[in-house]
């Protein structure tokens, strides 16, 4: 039996519930972070690097990114746990990766939850490494 391969593109209208039912399944979801509002915002800025990754006709991750001039980032990077551990998520940060190069950003940084140390491995896997900063926040809305 053939495995499809991953079809890798930015995000269309149509794919929303997919894409939030998704982050559920992943605990992405948090009470401060609106899933439907996240996704209006990223949609005025950039929505060329909200990325999908889809087999078959099922949406199983998805990666966020940006870039502001200065350093790139990467939000709700997602695989669906029945895909995980085939290379999806490599694969979906290879494509945010090539993407924010061509814009010029020569960094990419992330933020992890610090309890989450599977999720910590896995970007140390990529070549990731801690930056000895402190990461603080400020809610506006």
């Amino acid at each position: 039996m053939n495995t499809p391969e991953l079809v890798i593109r930015p995000y269309e209208t149509a794919d929303e519930e997919q894409v939030i039912a998704l982050w559920r399944r992943c605990h992405l979801i948090v009470p401060q972070n609106g899933p439907h509002k996240d996704i209006a915002l990223k949609l005025q800025t950039q929505p060329n690097l909200f990325l999908i990754g889809i087999l078959g006709d099922e949406i199983v991750a998805t990666a966020m990114a940006g870039y502001e001039g200065h350093r790139g980032w990467i939000n709700y990077l997602a695989v669906s746990p029945d895909f995980r551990r085939r290379g999806i998520g490599r694969q979906m940060m290879e494509e945010a990766e090539a993407r924010l190069s061509a814009l010029g950003c020569p960094k990419i940084n992330v933020q992890i939850r610090s309890s989450n140390k599977s999720v910590v491995e896995f970007y140390e896997s990529l070549g990731f490494s801690t930056d000895e900063v402190v990461s603080m926040g400020k809610q506006l809305r």
